[in-house]
This record gives structure tokens, sequence and C-alpha cells, in this order.
């Protein structure tokens, strides 16, 4: 099979990268095998393309090239798997447009999204919204494919990932509104898993990690519930438990916002009390953009302010 021939952009590109990794036009021409004025008509051809013609590299101290700003957001890039570097994306990469590729756990993406947003346009920043699994989201953060990423806890190890608490939430009890559970217990503050026993129940998804460990509360109780439904998120969660009158065993998000007003909610009580965490990632190695510091800020400032009136 004859090797694959990379697009016009990405051949520009590998020169681009040679030349800062090496430092110098001559050692790019070197690792690649082609003459000097090859890897130069290349990072030529990819300042027209992508930067209007402004130079992404520069001379400095003892003739050595350095990284200009646009040319340093267009390194970082390259790190992404090449699949991603269509020549929109580089653009972007290379715009002195302040931007932020920020990704989401869809149920938080729910809670977090409007004052994020709100953040971000005031300071006038391109803002790139994707929505992931934990495993997709640790993925790209180490892939640097994002700047910034917030999810719940637990996580897959994640190598290359700086990890911030922003906040703990403890377990709660939900059920619907008709539900046995609710007309027996409406008066309490919190329940036990015992009082769950033959209760009509929706669990997590077997591959959540949540899922396993309602499992091993149920094992360790000796308590049997009846399984009618499964879920992956909580913008599924409310209605499964209307629909099959039944309850949930969940993260408690009302630190983030109300959960609905028909819903029942008791405290979970736990001889060891478990809790998730609200997590923001970013890439290794550095304090990040300032559009990824502009966002923790305020989202810190925000989870900060509700924990204080719940307290």
């Amino acid at each position: 099979m004859p090797p694959r021939k990379l697009p016009r952009h990405l051949v520009w590109l590998e020169s681009f990268a040679a030349a800062v990794e090496s430092g110098s036009l001559e050692g790019a021409a070197e690792h690649l095998g082609v003459a000097r004025s090859v890897v130069s008509e290349h990072i030529r051809a990819l300042e027209e393309a992508l930067a209007d013609g402004q130079p992404l590299l520069e001379r400095g101290p003892g003739r050595r090239l350095h990284l200009t700003a646009r040319g340093e957001k267009l390194y970082e890039g390259t790190q992404t798997p090449l699949h991603q570097l269509d020549l929109k994306r580089l653009r972007d990469l290379a715009s002195a447009e302040s931007s932020l590729r920020l990704g989401l756990n869809p149920t938080l993406s729910n809670f977090l999204l409007a004052g994020i947003a709100g953040d971000v346009a005031q300071a006038h920043i391109k803002l790139e919204v994707s929505f992931g699994g934990t495993f997709d989201l640790v993925r790209q953060v180490q892939t640097r494919q994002l700047d910034l990423a917030v999810d719940f806890t637990p996580l897959p190890p994640h190598r290359g990932v700086e990890a911030e608490s922003l906040l703990h939430l403890p377990f709660v009890v939900l059920a619907g509104p008709q539900s046995e559970l609710a007309s027996r217990h409406a008066s309490r503050r919190a329940l036990h898993v015992r009082d769950l026993e033959s209760q009509p129940f929706v669990d997590w998804q077997r591959d959540d990690p949540y899922g396993g460990a309602n499992s091993a509360r149920f094992a360790a109780h000796d308590v049997t519930v009846h399984e009618v439904s499964r879920v992956q998120s909580f913008l599924h969660l409310f209605d499964l438990l209307r629909a099959y009158r039944a309850c949930a065993i969940a993260p408690d998000l009302r630190l983030l916002r109300s959960f609905p007003e028909d819903l029942c909610v008791w405290a979970l009580r736990e001889e060891d009390p478990q809790s998730v965490e609200v997590v923001a990632l970013r890439p290794s190695g550095g304090p990040g953009s300032e559009a990824a510091q502009l966002v923790l800020a305020g989202l810190r400032q925000r989870l900060a302010s509700k924990r204080r009136k719940t307290d």
C-alpha cells in the first residue's frame, strides 16, 4: 500500500512544528530531509493561510527561532490528533481572537453553562462548547483538544491532566410525587438504604460508577429493590421517577440548582457517608489560558456563594 499523502496544510504544519522544536529552519530541514527553502516556503504558506501573513515565528537571541503569541497558540494545537486539524481548526488556533474550548458533562451543562457563557461573553471571548462522558473529556484534555473541562468524579487515570475540586456533593434519595416512598416518609428529612427495601428503583447504567455504588450499598445492607429503569444522566432521571413512581439514589445537586418541586428529597444516612465532586480539568504544565482562568474564577466564586447560602 502506498504511503498516505497528507493534506497540504498538514505538510506546512509539519515544517512549522519541526522548526519550533529544532529552533531553526536548518534544523527542521535536516530533520525532514528537505531543503531549507522548502521549510521556509511551508511556514510562509501557513502564515498566509492562517494568520493573514502575520509571523508565527521570529528570530530571537542567537538567531534561534521563537514563537509569536499566535504561533504559540498554533503550536499547542499540534498536539491534537491529525484528523482534528482541518484548516478551520488551525485558523481558530492561530487567530488573534481570544477563545476557549470548553467540555462539559451533559448534566453539569444544565446547571453551569449559563453562568460560564455570561462570563465569557462579557470578556469578548469566543466559546466553543462540547459535551461528553468522563472518559471522552479526560482524553480530550490530555490531547489538548480542550482548554478546560468540568465533570463529576470518580475519574479514570488521567496523566497529563490537572484536576481541581470545586464542590463536594453528598448523596440523597429522590422519589416521584405519587410513589409509595413519598407517601410513607413525606415528613422525614433523611432515609437509610434499608428504607428502600422492595421499592421500585431507577438505577444508573452498569458502566456508570454511581450504579456500582448503589449495588454495593444494597449488598452491604442485604436490601433488594425492584429495578424499573436505568439512566445515564439527571437530564432523564426526573421524568423516569415520575413515570414509574419510583425512587433513586443520586448526588445532591441542590448546591447547583433546586430539584423540581414535585419530587421528594431526603438526605441519605450512611455509616460511611460518600460524596462526589465537581472538578475542573485542564492540561497539565501551567495555569492554562487566560480564558480558562477567567472561567475557573467565576465558577469558584459562584459555587462558594452557593455553599455559604446552604451552610
